[in-house]
């Protein structure tokens, strides 16, 4: 008689037989029910670490990207007959030109920056001050395409455009009367007089991001130009890009387009220590869940043997009626790995559950805590974000997929290999 096909269907009613425990192997079914919960509670907390960490990166770079420049070009400078540094650029206009006639440059905008305090009745804060035109302002989406933001930015030229955080700490909506105090005012033969102007709130944005929502105001260019003393000049071109994540391409384009008495300073130079961080602690936390799907997984071994332990008379009985032994080791590997397959599914199903409604998750969480577990003035962002990404969602699941499949195929072994006769006499 030919030998039956691996796998084939008897096999599959064998193994399904013994996951069904009777009462008097308690035993087997508690350890089987562990493995279950184990292997979905792992998967589960793997999606969901995987889909925050790809939350956390897409937020984080998107409001950088969406409220600041892909790349600046700033000026080395000039050492005056004072001894200071002069950085301004004055041919700004065309500077700017030549720097948007680089391929795949959208916008090249100047700028003029500047630190000052804002100030309404006897509430006082700290801004930077950004003077651009209305046009470029237009073009920035953490800014004009905010959802939350409010006011008229048609206006701009009129007045002055803050944050939400800045509107907040100073009580202030459109309309208010917002003054700018500045230390580096006007020049007199007695000294330099600190620079007071006030201006009316015409546009509240949300870029959503914290620090920038707390601290940055927009002034015309034109106004922002006499404020700061910058008559016929800017402090930097502000360039953004068709491809931000590829911002290091751009590079040197821009540089030969500026030309050698300028430089150029990326999103990545000043976040890519962040990012590098985020990716640091991205694979250490991916190895640590590993190791506990793993462990979880190793409950499958302890089923398994106790599963062995307790079939030996049936698989003495089996042997002897001519089973092979890699028919005995497929019945056995079946039963662990029907265990690791619902298990990774629950967990997949969880995790993706998980990161769908994590919003109405974390609001309950907070309500249930009295309020202030997410404080957006620790963490830079106002919501805890999650992203599905197929690839993580297939890493967990071939991960634990292969974890159980390997550690199922040991003890399978040790019950192939079982004497059916020493099997037999024991029983």
């Amino acid at each position: 008689m030919a030998a039956p096909a691996p796998f084939s269907r008897f096999e599959w009613m064998i193994a399904w037989r013994y996951l069904r425990a009777r009462r008097s192997e308690g035993g087997v079914s508690v350890m089987t029910w562990i493995s279950l919960i184990g292997i979905t509670l792992a998967v589960f907390a793997l999606i969901a670490t995987l889909a925050v960490r790809s939350g956390f990166r897409s937020e984080f770079v998107g409001t950088i990207l969406g409220a600041n420049a892909h790349a600046t070009v700033y000026a080395h400078g000039e050492v005056t007959a004072a001894g200071t540094l002069d950085r301004r650029i004055t041919d700004f206009a065309a500077l700017a030109d030549a720097v948007g006639e680089v391929p795949g440059v959208l916008q090249a905008a100047p700028l003029i920056k500047g630190q000052v305090m804002a100030s309404r009745g006897d509430r006082n804060a700290g801004v930077q001050v950004y003077g651009i035109h209305a046009a470029d302002l237009a073009e920035i989406p953490g800014v004009a395409q905010s959802e939350e933001s409010y006011g008229e930015l048609g206006r701009f030229d009129e007045g002055i455009a803050i944050g939400s955080g800045v509107a907040r700490s100073l009580g202030l909506s459109i309309g208010d009367k917002v003054k700018l105090i500045s230390p580096n005012g006007v020049k007199t033969a007695f000294g330099t007089s600190p620079r007071v102007n006030a201006y009316e709130v015409v546009y509240v944005f949300t870029a959503g991001r914290y620090d920038i929502d707390n601290t940055r105001a927009y002034l015309p260019f034109a106004e922002a130009q006499s404020y700061f003393n910058r008559e016929g000049a800017a402090d930097e071109i502000e360039v953004m890009v068709a491809d931000p994540e590829a911002v290091d391409q751009y590079i040197l384009p821009l540089l030969q387009a500026a030309g050698q008495s300028y430089g150029v300073w990326s999103w990545r130079d000043s976040s890519g220590g962040f990012l590098r961080a985020l990716e640091v602690e991205d694979n250490v936390m991916f190895v640590i869940l590993s190791i506990l799907v793993l462990i979880a997984t190793m409950n499958i071994v302890s089923g398994l043997i106790m599963l062995v332990k307790n079939k030996g008379r049936d698989i003495g009985i089996l042997r002897t009626i001519g089973l092979s032994e890699g028919s005995v080791m497929r019945v056995f590997f079946i039963c662990g790995s029907i265990t690791g397959v619902i298990g990774t599914l629950l967990g997949v199903i969880l995790g993706c559950l998980f990161a769908i409604y994590i919003d109405p998750i974390f609001s309950f969480v907070n309500y249930a805590m009295g309020g202030g577990v997410w404080d957006p003035s620790i963490r830079g962002i106002y919501a805890l974000p999650a992203e599905l990404q197929m690839g993580d969602v297939l890493s967990a699941v071939g991960l634990s997929l292969g974890l159980s499949f390997v550690v199922t195929i040991f003890p399978a072994r040790r019950a192939a290999r079982m004497n059916p006769v020493e099997a037999l006499r024991y029983e």
